[in-house]
């Protein structure tokens, strides 16, 4: 379930340039056709009563690089000395082994959980600024890193650090765009951390126990008033809907810590539109995205994937550019 083949030229290396040329797919509930137009037109397709959600996030430079292709991606800052990190190679990082990596650099493995991320203990405090030139943009696995698009792998709105990955729905905005779309939607931004979630593929222990890996989220009371009052959402990304949803009918949770397993079955509170991007085969991410439809056209979880994967069938056909740097969709 939820697999498509995609062929390889089709997964973006680099974004569109301009952001807002990028392409836009347009879906539209009420009988399933498909608009295909470019997204700096997003506003001409936006409900006139919709409230426009932002997640305002902005990515780390938590991949950390070092000579001999020794790789420290850093998942949590626990105190001044210690991390949580994701590394490579493994062997290199053994419990309770030290590895030296310079004259003042050293790490000392002093756990490793059962998922292989291991807690490092390092010789100087992380945010020493002899660490920065290792620091990276941690672009995706599928993309070969290249610091040049650092910025672009920001959305235009990014102000509160603490995203291990973009929300790559929103990469597509330019402030042009928002302008525009402000004189005639209201706009609300909210923060979702992209945590270590974004990048595993399901297991049955996700299956087993409804749950992912747990995102730190929160609205301001400002952007709480718009969202709380709004007649129509439209969510940018599966981050702010996470978000939305999280925060419960009356968004009476507005701030915390979420693992929801959004899946077909769910019934949405908050959202009543999306815009996403082409997401990854066998992930929670395009079950997220099947359970939106399932609930909004009243299908099980067959119909629901089948419709979602009609819709990725014309994206391919149609040569839309997929994942992270690739075009968009809005179901709407």
């Amino acid at each position: 379930m939820y697999y498509f083949k995609l062929p390889k030229e089709l997964i973006a290396q680099k974004p569109a340039s301009p952001r807002d040329s990028a392409r836009l797919l347009v879906y539209r509930l009420l009988d399933g056709s498909i608009t295909d137009v470019v997204f700096r037109d997003l506003d001409q397709y936006l409900p006139s009563d919709t409230t426009l959600a932002l997640n305002n996030s902005k990515v780390e430079n938590c991949r950390w690089l070092f000579e001999g292709n020794i790789e420290v991606f850093v998942l949590e800052k626990n105190d001044p000395t210690t991390i949580r990190a994701m590394v490579r190679p493994g062997n290199k990082f053994r419990k309770d082994s030290k590895l030296r990596i310079n004259s003042w650099l050293t790490f000392e493995t002093v756990d490793i959980d059962s998922e292989g991320i291991r807690t490092l203990c390092l010789s100087v405090d992380h945010d020493d600024p002899r660490l920065v030139e290792f620091e990276h943009i941690p672009l995706p696995p599928y993309i070969a890193q290249d610091d040049s698009l650092a910025d672009e792998y920001q959305t235009v709105y990014a102000r509160l650090l603490g995203s291990l990955a973009a929300p790559t729905a929103g990469l597509h905005f330019t402030g042009e765009l928002l302008k525009k779309i402000g004189q005639k939607n209201n706009i609300a931004e909210l923060t979702l951390h992209v945590g270590l979630g974004t990048f595993a593929k399901l297991t049955d222990e996700n299956i087993k126990s409804g749950k992912l890996h747990e995102e730190y989220y929160s609205i301001d009371e400002p952007n709480k008033s718009k969202l709380k009052n709004a007649d129509h959402i439209t969510a940018v990304g599966t981050t702010s809907i996470r978000t939305l949803e999280s925060a419960d009918y009356n968004l009476n949770l507005p701030a915390g810590f979420t693992d929801i397993f959004i899946r077909p079955g769910y019934q949405f509170k908050k959202v009543d539109a999306v815009i996403t991007n082409f997401h990854l085969p066998s992930t929670s991410l395009l079950m997220l995205v099947t359970a939106f439809l399932a609930d909004k056209l009243q299908l099980d979880e067959i119909s629901a994937e089948a419709e979602l994967m009609r819709i990725y069938q014309h994206a391919i056909n149609n040569k839309y550019h997929f994942y992270s740097f690739g075009d968009a969709m809005m179901i709407v």
